[in-house]
């Protein structure tokens, strides 16, 4: 029987061997999104990134992560400061000489289905197709339940070398919450 610490060791190791560089799994907030996102500049930047490569990296990441902070339904609030912050996980890694960021978080059901649908659609735009479905989205007013500028999926298309991936594995029974899951190629 392993230890606790050869335990982690081993999941040190599976990271590693699965091309991660950075992972988060835990509650986000804009303030750790800040702190994060300059631990990945450093690391990419000591590991010495194309610039342009980096930026694109680091654009996707922070769209990400905000998409967990805004949309997650796992929250914890507090009071003594209000506070919330919002359950998910990120993960930055290299496959094939290429860059990928993942998020993840649970979403109510209401929102799994407008996702996939969202993302589908994404996914079947050339690049010029999304850059004129992007102007396009910027002249209308922002989505009701959106909050931000209802943008920041195409945004993640647009630096992407490739469709994002994605999947949706529900998570009970009544189809009430679902994790979702997106992956983005740099």
């Amino acid at each position: 029987m392993a230890t606790w610490a050869e335990s982690y060791n081993e999941y040190r190791d599976w990271l590693t061997g699965q091309g991660i560089i950075f992972s988060f799994t835990g509650y986000l907030s804009e303030d750790m999104l800040t702190t994060l996102g300059n631990a990945l500049k450093k690391s990419m930047a000591l590991s010495e990134t194309n610039a342009n490569v980096a930026k694109r990296v680091f654009s996707v990441f922070v769209e990400q992560v905000q998409n967990i902070i805004r949309y997650s339904s796992d929250r914890i609030a507090g009071t003594e400061p209000p506070t919330e912050m919002s359950g998910g996980m990120v993960t930055v890694g290299v496959d094939d000489d290429r860059f990928f960021v993942v998020c993840g978080n649970v979403v109510d059901a209401a929102r799994a289905e407008p996702l996939r649908e969202r993302l589908t659609h994404l996914a079947r735009l050339d690049k010029d197709q999304l850059k004129a479905y992007y102007r396009e989205k910027l002249r209308e007013p922002p989505e009701e339940e959106s909050q931000g500028a209802s943008i920041g999926l195409i945004e993640i298309a647009r630096r992407s070398s490739e469709p994002i991936s994605f999947d949706i594995v529900w998570l009970d029974p009544e189809h009430n919450q679902a994790f979702f899951c997106i992956k983005a190629f740099i």
